[in-house]
């Protein structure tokens, strides 16, 4: 999903703004929410990364089964893919993206240019609540132990931050933007 045609001018980009972030986390905690309103903040494209998962694993995650490592390798090269033809055409990108282990954020990070995720952490009940309001989405809310289970968190020596979702959206998505500034101005 990109953000639609409009005759409004983008905002201007953050300085210091990566080429990519990648607002990861587990079902429920806010991906596209508080990408989609980075995206609106900084002139950035937006990337739904659900958007790019191959028709077989949409089935398989409808009928409550879990992705395996099989399943995700062609999901997160036309993910990195994607963010590469972004940089290419000189824009930068905010995109949603579980990223739950290691191995599939550096899949990512081998995209042209800078790569910083943004964790989006949160409590599982608080979670689970939020996944059970959705309608249309085809994540089952059965899955969530599951990726829980899988979660890897971010690695110091990753370049990312965590951010707590019990706040607001615009809460959320504002501290992001404050992280980003201030790692631009110190990079």
């Amino acid at each position: 999903m990109t953000r639609p045609e409009t005759s409004e001018p983008d905002p201007p980009a953050l300085p210091g703004l990566p080429d990519h972030v990648v607002v990861m986390g587990v079902a429920g905690s806010g991906k596209t929410t508080v990408a989609q309103l980075l995206a609106d903040t900084t002139g950035a494209a937006f990337v739904e990364a659900d958007d790019l998962h191959p028709a077989a694993n949409v089935v398989k995650m409808s009928a409550g089964h879990a992705l395996d490592d099989d399943d995700r390798a062609p999901w997160l090269a036309a993910i990195r893919d994607r963010m590469d033809a972004e940089a290419r055409a000189g824009r930068r990108t905010v995109l949603t993206c579980s990223a739950l282990r290691r191995p599939y954020r550096d899949v990512l990070a081998t995209a042209t240019g800078r790569v910083v995720f943004v964790h989006l952490d949160g409590d599982p009940e608080l979670l689970a609540a939020r996944i059970a309001a959705r309608t249309g989405h085809f994540m089952p809310p059965a899955l969530l132990a599951s990726q829980l289970a899988t979660l890897e968190p971010l690695d110091p020596d990753e370049d990312g931050y965590v951010v707590d979702v019990t706040p607001p959206p615009e809460t959320v998505a504002g501290a992001v933007r404050v992280l980003l500034v201030h790692a631009g101005q110190t990079s």
